[in-house]
């Protein structure tokens, strides 16, 4: 994703959705290390999450591999909190 979010899916060329996400990653040692609101995109058709390769690199996950991401409750309370409005 290079330092930004990227538009579209590289596998399908889909539209990504683009918002932070809580996630699981399961390291080589099989510890997981858990990281909220990571930005990233994900691809409704292919199912893909994608985060910033350097996101990655800085958290030390490159040899990780992500087991579960679901959208950061954060982002759903800032949507509530603005449709109230």
């Amino acid at each position: 994703m290079s330092s930004r979010l990227r538009d579209r899916c590289p596998e399908c060329g889909r539209r990504l959705i683009n918002t932070r996400f809580d996630t699981t990653f399961r390291l080589t040692d099989r510890t997981e290390r858990l990281c909220f609101g990571l930005p990233g995109g994900l691809c409704e058709e292919c199912h893909q999450l994608y985060i910033d390769p350097d996101l990655i690199e800085l958290l030390d996950l490159a040899d990780g591999r992500c087991v579960f991401a679901i959208e950061s409750d954060l982002v759903l309370q800032d949507r509530a909190w603005s449709s109230t409005d």
